[in-house]
């Protein structure tokens, strides 16, 4: 009983350190939603996924100290709950941002980004007027176009060393002209229409030199946002996948360890099956 209860509570403990990377996944998602991928919801429940672990496994810990039968009965099943809560989210998050990826663009060393590539729950909510006012002012606050701005011996970097640059999806969408309207680079936010417009992107109409409009108004904006959001989930979602499989393994175990107290408590036999009956039915399960 004493090894068995040892076992649980060290279970116990596992799973309180794993609670800590899916909760600091979920803090550096919360910062990447303040200052770069601007969506401030996805977060949230993984946050409160690793905070739910953290206090389940105290409570299962506790249990296991004091040999607790109920505390230890409803870390079972709360632990059930939040492995079942876990994989869903897991899968959700895949499924919203599994379509769409950048394309690269001829001479250019930055991949551009079409909305049209997207589509689904996601696609539509950031497509919606009402959130992407929201998205769009906090990507201009954010100042992401303005630190693009380089300068060599005193001057704007070139157009050649600018098309070498390697733009991450919101600098890409959002700060710069789609390549197939056709504009001349002045420099990283300024870009001159030469006298018209060689594409037929609704984004080429709303590209605005104006510093404090640029693209934040164009489908490739969106676009860029969405692949932004997508390559910051799949970098959390390896680290799910792996803390998922840590826990199903540990409450397995953990189940077999209370079924293991539950046979002492009730004073069964180890590896012998107590007969309940003195003529036992025939029929066996």
């Amino acid at each position: 009983m004493r090894t068995s209860n040892h076992l649980i509570g060290l279970l116990n403990f596992l799973t309180f350190l794993l609670s800590i990377p899916i909760l600091g996944g979920g803090i550096w998602l919360s910062g990447r939603a303040n200052n770069t991928d601007c969506l401030k919801f996805l977060q949230w429940p993984l946050i409160i996924i690793g905070v739910s672990i953290m206090v389940v496994s105290l409570a299962g810990f506790a249990g296991a100290c004091y040999r607790n039968t109920v505390l230890m009965y409803l870390y079972l099943w709360a632990m059930f709950v939040i492995i079942a809560v876990l994989t869903g989210f897991i899968i959700f998050a895949y499924a919203v941002t599994d379509k769409g990826s950048g394309h690269p663009v001829t001479s250019r060393a930055y991949l551009e980004y079409d909305l049209d590539d997207y589509s689904g729950w996601l696609e539509n909510r950031v497509a919606s007027a009402s959130y992407w006012n929201k998205i769009s002012s906090c990507i201009r606050d954010s100042k992401v176009c303005a630190k693009m701005g380089r300068q060599i011996g005193g001057v704007p970097e070139s157009a050649d060393l600018f098309y070498l640059r390697k733009l991450n999806p919101i600098q890409s969408g959002c700060c710069k002209p789609p390549t197939e309207c056709g504009y001349t680079y002045m420099n990283e936010t300024v870009w001159t229409s030469g006298g018209g417009l060689g594409g037929t992107n609704a984004d080429c109409t709303n590209w605005n030199n104006d510093q404090s409009q640029l693209c934040y108004n164009c489908n490739s904006c969106k676009a860029g946002v969405l692949a932004s959001l997508k390559k910051s989930w799949r970098k959390v979602s390896v680290i799910n996948i792996v803390i998922l499989i840590i826990l199903v393994i540990v409450y397995v175990v953990a189940c077999a360890a209370f079924r293991h107290n539950r046979r002492i408590d009730n004073d069964e036999p180890y590896g012998e099956t107590r007969m309940e009956k003195a003529q036992p039915s025939r029929i066996h399960f």
